[in-house]
């Protein structure tokens, strides 16, 4: 092929290029501003050829505002992508935040079918809403198989622990966004579940024989390739048996070799964020960009420097090093995924009263009772908050899980992040009780195993608080919104009969349904939350 007009050059590869943008419409909301480009930025990059954008941050109804904002500096149709693999209120406060994936892996294991409903549901619901809010491309379904329940970045973003689960619930999550008219995305290819570290802040590595990938981590994308997934999102991990060298976002062996010729994909390959720390400390952002692409993949999500990227792929082109054919191969695919879903905004209302009664319905068979009501009538509300709780939504001052407590005469102390000025110091008596007050506590914890965390929630010492404080016979009861593992652990400790609950969720219709069972007097007369039986 005829090299092109250097001119022309940038403006093709920059629409390979996927830039993080804040989902707020002015510079001074930006939440991540190391990671998300002013709006000058972002406006010349976007006029200069740039293809997608990847949003976080604001309320549903900007959205709506931004993406239409961020087209207007365009003269070509966008990619417009979040990672709302939990619904949109995940990251955009006002639309449906539904409980995790791995809730309905673990429903699966009772009832797959009711399973299999909920989650095609749960597809149409997250599409729906994100192609009224300007989204065109939802990053999920995470096709990991999170086998290790130590792994610090999946955890219960999975759809199941075993392959089966995750593969037939993935793909009907994948039904329900074709349903809904957006594109979907595999990830993180290939396989991510049975890693102990964090990729976001290292490079993991994946010991295990192609024998064991084709029996644990590659089912789940097989499924979703069959079911015609859109696009597949790499992984920053090392897998030595098939590349001792690159990780997969960077591997000829793991995209081409394995992904497009033996496992046949022939859609979108989008990296993983190219700022995380696996690939950042290691390449400068042009010369990730060109292994990237080198490797096989079409779009680069998050680069670093944005124009040293675009910078380092036009010089790949034109030096040779990268074939101008795997160009057009490249936009050909976006082009197609494009195609094949509709354009514009949806115009009904982002949530529907069908929406709100799916988030209720995940909860009602995501939430675990065990013991008995809570019988104190004050004492203290000891709240934990994992420090990346996705939407702050979660706990403000209108939240069940502080206002039914606070009814009922218990006094909040929530715990953000790594303010843990409650600890004593002591191993066996964790909790500096004097700093507390008086009376019974009812702890509630909000950890589900965070990204860029590196696992510091799991080694809090709240077995070592449960005993404590039942001992003193100060416990008033347990809840535990996330981490099924910790609720898991943390039942040995628990005293018979103790009121206790588990959610999978930690949004406020799940607070809700737990409190309103914890303290029933608390309750509205003539009924709790909005699902019924």
């Amino acid at each position: 092929m005829n090299s092109l007009p250097a001119e022309n050059l940038r403006r093709r590869v920059a629409e390979l290029l996927v830039l993080r943008a804040s989902g707020h419409l002015s510079d001074q909301q930006r939440r991540y501003p190391q990671w998300e480009l002013p709006n000058s930025e972002l406006q010349r990059l976007l006029q200069e050829g740039v293809g997608g954008v990847i949003l976080l941050g604001g309320s549903a109804v900007e959205l709506q505002q931004r993406t239409q904002q961020l087209q207007g500096w365009s003269d070509q149709r966008l990619l417009f992508c979040a990672d709302v693999e939990e619904g949109v209120g995940q990251r955009f406060e006002g639309a449906s935040w539904l409980v995790p994936p791995l809730a309905l892996g673990r429903l699966y294991q009772q009832d797959p079918e009711l399973a299999l409903a909920l989650s095609e549901r749960y597809g149409s619901c997250t599409g729906d809403q994100a192609r009224r809010c300007g989204l065109n491309w939802v990053l999920g379904p995470v096709c990991d198989v999170n086998n290790n329940p130590a792994n610090p970045v999946i955890n219960v973003r999975a759809w199941g622990e075993d392959p089966n689960s995750a593969s037939a619930l993935a793909v009907a999550f994948l039904q329900g966004l074709k349903q809904a008219g957006v594109l979907g995305c595999a990830k993180h290819f290939p396989g991510h579940g049975d890693t102990a570290s964090d990729s976001h802040l290292d490079l993991p590595v994946l010991p295990h024989s192609r024998e064991r990938l084709e029996q644990i981590e590659l089912p789940p994308f097989r499924a979703a390739i069959a079911a015609g997934v859109d696009s597949v999102m790499t992984a920053h991990l090392v897998l030595p048996e098939l590349d001792s060298q690159q990780p997969a976002t960077l591997s000829k062996a793991v995209l081409t070799d394995l992904l497009r010729q033996q496992m046949g994909f022939n859609g979108l390959v989008v990296t993983d964020a190219l700022v995380m720390e696996a690939i950042s400390a290691r390449h400068g952002a042009a010369e990730a960009a060109v292994l990237a692409f080198e490797a096989g993949a079409d779009l680069i999500l998050m680069p670093a420097d944005a124009d040293a990227a675009i910078d380092g792929l036009c010089d790949g082109f034109s030096s040779g090093r990268l074939p101008l054919e795997r160009l057009e191969e490249s936009l050909q695919r976006r082009a197609d995924a494009l195609a094949s879903i509709p354009g514009g905004v949806a115009s009904s209302p982002i949530v529907t009263t069908a929406d709100q009664a799916l988030e209720a319905e995940l909860v009602h068979h995501s939430i675990s009772i065990r013991g008995e009501e809570v019988r104190a009538n004050t004492g203290i509300n000891l709240v934990r908050v994992d420090a990346l709780l996705p939407s702050a939504a979660a706990l403000s001052g209108w939240s069940p899980a502080l206002r039914i407590p606070e009814s009922q005469g218990f006094r909040s102390r929530v715990l953000h992040g790594d303010g843990l000025s409650p600890w004593s110091g002591q191993p066996e008596a964790p909790l500096a009780l004097d700093r507390l007050g008086d009376g019974p506590v009812l702890l509630q914890l909000f950890l589900r195993g965070n990204p860029f965390r590196a696992g510091r929630d799991a080694r809090e010492p709240w077995t070592a608080a449960i005993q404590q404080l039942s001992t003193l016979n100060r416990l008033a009861g347990v809840v535990i919104y996330g981490s099924p593992y910790l609720w898991e652990s943390l039942q040995a400790v628990l005293p018979s009969g103790c009121p206790a609950a588990y959610s999978a969720g930690q949004m406020q219709e799940a607070q809700h349904q737990v409190l309103t069972a914890l303290f029933p007097s608390a309750a509205p007369a003539g009924g709790g939350g909005a699902f019924t039986d």
